[in-house]
């Protein structure tokens, strides 16, 4: 399993009851939340994938069960990766949902890719 159903489950949970439009696809080997076409976080194994901005980023690294999100290892500025632990109580994980919600305005779509 690339990503914990319990957790996904709390993730929807949370952005359902906070009246978040979404919708979730397989992708990046976890699972992706979407919504106005943008990448709102992610779940991977027991991790959230957070995208939470530059603004937000320096502060959550200094947060407990907090590490920077890297898939090749290199750090990607504005996204962070919340370990279970830290995301183990219901106000933890509406937390950092509702910083993704908060940057999604601010966040670029990725560009379509054109057919050939």
């Amino acid at each position: 399993m690339a990503f914990d159903s319990y957790q996904q489950e709390r993730i929807d949970r949370t952005l359902t009851d906070n009246n978040v439009e979404f919708y979730s696809k397989k992708m990046m080997g976890g699972l992706c939340y979407m919504s106005d076409g943008k990448m709102l976080c992610g779940l991977l194994k027991d991790q959230l994938m957070a995208r939470i901005g530059l603004d937000a980023y320096e502060e959550a690294l200094k947060r407990d069960h907090v590490k920077e999100m890297s898939f090749t290892g290199r750090a990607m500025k504005g996204y962070v990766f919340v370990e279970g632990a830290g995301m183990d109580l219901d106000e933890d994980l509406e937390y950092w949902i509702m910083k993704c919600v908060a940057f999604n305005p601010l966040a670029k779509a990725s560009k379509k890719k054109k057919n050939k």
